[in-house]
């Protein structure tokens, strides 16, 4: 890896072959030194989720200047953590989730292992961006994604962002696109979940679910934006602390 070219780490939650993150991989080649730690099979909603009682293993996958790419066997934060800790010779300039098949856009960015990954980065300093097209195929086009992930990555490596603070970039299913809008995240929620059928074990559950969007209306939101054409860029924080409700909360004792 050259010392002077940027150095971007990546991972995803849909596995080490998907599409998704070949296509970033490409997108990304021109703008620096690639290393690439990624699940080895598919870890959709795993969020930040880590691996506490099997041990964890990666394998180099490929190799070559300016791009190496290993497949773990842990989660997408497990990956993005293991990296860390043996195979980076230095900091990243940038980590980078995605490109994930499927809408991580509102409060399903609390259940993307893709967020999993830009959160890691993001608590460990380094400014951090998920991608996600809002396209479940395994062969979706991310080709009229190309230029609006490379200057959003390298409008980040020139100006970094804030500390505890990354980004939450989505596309809509589109050949292309009105443009880019910085959004709030929606609100709503995930209704009729489970799918309940019977098979040898008994009664089970599958996982389903439609989205509810509760302020549909707020043009404000990344996933108005999302319908209506536009790339939806959510700056998110890891902070937590409802700072106002702190300051309410000093009279109460």
């Amino acid at each position: 890896m050259k010392k002077d070219r940027p150095l971007i780490l990546i991972s995803n939650d849909d596995g080490v072959a998907a599409k998704g993150l070949n296509e970033l991989i490409r997108f990304l080649r021109p703008l620096g030194d690639l290393v690439v730690m990624a699940p080895d099979a598919p870890r959709s909603g795993f969020a930040c989720s880590i691996t506490c009682h099997t041990p964890v293993s990666y394998e180099l996958v490929h190799e070559e200047e300016g791009l190496t790419i290993y497949k773990c066997s842990g989660t997408p934060t497990d990956c993005t953590k293991l990296a860390f800790y043996t195979v980076l010779d230095r900091n990243p300039d940038v980590v980078i989730g995605g490109i994930n098949h499927g809408d991580n856009s509102s409060v399903n960015v609390h259940y993307s292992g893709t967020m999993g990954v830009v959160i890691e980065g993001c608590l460990r300093g380094f400014p951090s961006i998920g991608f996600s097209l809002c396209d479940h195929d395994l062969d979706a086009d991310f080709a009229p994604l190309e230029r609006y992930v490379q200057r959003i990555t390298m409008k980040v490596l020139e100006e970094g962002l804030p500390a505890l603070t990354c980004l939450n970039v989505n596309f809509p299913k589109a050949s292309s696109f009105k443009g880019v809008k910085i959004c709030q995240q929606a609100k709503g929620l995930w209704v009729k979940e489970w799918i309940r059928r019977k098979d040898q074990e008994g009664l089970v559950f599958d996982i389903a679910g439609e989205f509810m969007d509760t302020d549909a209306d707020c043009e404000l939101n990344d996933h108005w934006a999302l319908r209506n054409g536009y790339v939806a860029i959510t700056p998110t924080t890891v902070d937590a602390t409802d700072y106002e409700m702190v300051k309410r909360m000093k009279d109460w004792f």
